[in-house]
């Protein structure tokens, strides 16, 4: 997978097509991402003792990695990621828009 954990994206398809965020987490055995603000549900919590008030909360869903392209904002749009060995040996990823590393 090229996207990592805090890249920031940008939704190519869905309902949330369009919108940018910052991914909170990557799970590569199902290839879905967790992006900040994008794919919110409705999920109806019991209380417990960890969560002392129960009731509706909005939380965020998986989405999957080819629904998201990383946002380049140097070209103001989303780009495909590459890999780029430097001349020291560092493996770094590269935007194909823009040319700049990631990382």
């Amino acid at each position: 997978m090229r996207i990592k954990k805090s890249d920031t994206v940008i939704v190519i398809s869905g309902k949330d097509r369009g919108k940018k965020g910052k991914v909170l987490q990557v799970n590569r055995d199902t290839q879905r991402v967790i992006v900040e603000g994008v794919n919110m549900v409705t999920k109806h919590q019991k209380p417990t003792q960890k969560v002392q008030q129960g009731g509706i909360i909005h939380q965020e869903a998986p989405i999957h990695v080819s629904n998201v392209m990383v946002y380049d904002s140097k070209a103001k749009a989303g780009t495909r990621i590459r890999h780029q060995i430097l001349e020291n040996g560092k493996k770094v990823r590269v935007s194909v828009k823009s040319g700049e590393t990631l990382d």
